[in-house]
């Protein structure tokens, strides 16, 4: 089994759905991105967006919380069911990274992976490299994220 039997090609799999109350975002924003308008309703009614959003690093660390929450939902479910999950990771690196609509407070954001490729590395025999697409949608169906994820694969010993 590799990561692509579980992902396939084309087909988008949706992973769950994360909410981002105010409180979340300014704790986010706090720590990691401490611009006004990811801080303060007020202050953030004099910036582009209008109103409290999250930063878009906080979107898409949510991608990758509850990619992994399914990861490993999915790894104990194939392992209950006598199998062996894919061993995956580290991810050498995204590409193509788009915030392509604000996160405001409030929001829900539902994410999802689609395969696109994979291929052996011929400077690592024994792993692959996986190609996916990464995307969040809010709850009115509007994308609001988009990245393309590498995710590297030991490949299973025969």
């Amino acid at each position: 089994m590799n990561m692509l039997d579980l992902f396939p090609v084309g087909q988008k799999i949706t992973l769950g759905t994360r909410a981002f109350p105010a409180h979340d975002i300014i704790a986010f924003a706090q720590r990691f991105d401490p611009q006004p308008f990811h801080l303060d309703a007020e202050a953030a009614k004099n910036y582009v967006f209008g109103a409290l959003c999250a930063s878009g690093w906080h979107s898409a660390s949510g991608w990758m919380r509850t990619f992994l929450d399914f990861w490993t939902a999915r790894c104990t479910a194939i392992r209950a069911e006598g199998g062996t999950p894919p061993l995956l990771g580290p991810s050498p690196g995204f590409r193509d990274l788009a915030w392509i609509k604000p996160v405001f407070a409030g929001d829900e954001l539902t994410y999802f992976l689609t395969g696109l490729e994979a291929r052996p590395l011929n400077s690592r025999p024994g792993w692959r490299m996986n190609m996916c697409l990464a995307e969040a949608e809010n709850q009115h169906g509007e994308p609001v994220l988009r990245f393309t994820s590498s995710v590297l694969e030991q490949e299973p010993a025969t």
